[in-house]
């Protein structure tokens, strides 16, 4: 089996008994999703979408996942470069590390860091929001438009990755826009 195959199988126990929100459908489908939109864009985006939210919604910490990667025989270099694209991937700016910041205030962080990630993290996020789009305008419209708005704003800073699938995040964006009647069609 290859290393990319162990790896997903792996990723999947990690993210066992997981659901995506408001579906019955398994957590690891959306990570699955990420890692095969993002490994056509760039060199190891497979792996990195696979684990991309590993240490934030699961036990496993950074250590363990380079572990990991080094026993599946990916190179140091390769280890090395996974691993850290999902620490940059990984949310800084949480309630639990930053309890006495206002929501607003760790958010807008959050936001400004993002932008400085590099990119080839960038890429494999350009592909968590493109699935993430989709599953707000299909489960969330409540929420939708400020959501749209919020991530076309992220996508103005993120400009180090991939400009194909930056530019597909973007056209997502747009017709949700004009679907939602809030934007006309030019």
């Amino acid at each position: 089996m290859i290393a990319s195959a162990r790896l997903a199988g792996w990723v999947a126990e990690k993210h066992d008994g997981q659901l995506i929100k408001r579906t019955d459908e398994p957590y690891f489908n959306h990570v699955l999703a990420v890692a095969d939109k993002a490994g056509q864009a760039v060199q190891y985006g497979y792996e990195i979408g696979l684990c991309h939210d590993l240490l934030e919604d699961t036990a496993t910490t950074g250590t363990e996942l380079l572990q990991m990667l080094r026993s599946l025989d990916y190179s140091e270099e390769a280890a090395t470069l996974i691993t850290s694209c999902v620490v940059e991937l990984t949310d800084v700016f949480t309630a639990q590390a930053y309890p006495d910041l206002a929501k607003a205030v760790r958010k807008n962080r959050e936001f400004i860091r993002l932008g400085t990630i590099s990119a080839t993290a960038q890429t494999v996020k350009y592909a968590d929001l493109i699935y993430n789009l989709h599953w707000v305008l299909l489960y969330d419209q409540k929420h939708a438009f400020k959501y749209l708005l919020k991530k076309q704003q992220l996508l103005g800073e993120l400009k180090l990755g991939d400009p194909q699938l930056r530019e597909e995040a973007f056209t997502v964006i747009r017709q949700a826009l004009i679907n939602l009647g809030v934007l006309q069609k030019t």
